[in-house]
């Protein structure tokens, strides 16, 4: 059930998600007066999200190549968090107030973050490979 596919597509996910999470904090840090969001979030909230979610996407990988589906899944949830969240700033403002990098850095976290969600979601419902954990561990 749990391939070295599915491994190697989870890492994969792993890192795009990674790379567009990082360049999407890093502008957002360093462009944050552009950025609309609620007030409670800071330069320095932006940097210790993204580092504390990004753990919870290592953890979940390591945690999932241990077969642990049932913990990586849910740690891999909260780090999916990073992409799925990025939309939120066309709350806190007009689309029209953001420059084409700002809506594609947010629409390509948000994009990854589907994906990685989805890869989850085929896991748990589909290829069910939290069954294995539990035939392992009887």
């Amino acid at each position: 059930m749990n391939t070295q596919k599915n491994r190697i597509l989870l890492l994969a996910l792993l890192i795009v998600n990674g790379i567009s999470t990082i360049l999407h904090y890093i502008d957002n840090f360093v462009n944050y007066d552009k950025y609309s969001q609620p007030t409670w979030i800071t330069p320095n909230s932006i940097y210790l999200a993204w580092s504390v979610l990004t753990i919870f996407g290592v953890v979940g990988y390591l945690l999932y190549v241990k077969d642990m589906f049932l913990a990586a899944y849910a740690c891999l949830g909260i780090y999916s968090i990073t992409g799925l969240s990025s939309p939120g700033h066309y709350f806190y403002s007009a689309q029209h107030v953001f420059s084409g990098k700002m809506h594609l850095l947010i629409w390509s976290d948000a994009i990854a973050g589907i994906f990685l969600l989805i890869f989850l979601l085929r896991s748990a419902l589909i290829l069910k490979e939290w069954r294995k954990e539990r035939e392992v561990n009887i």
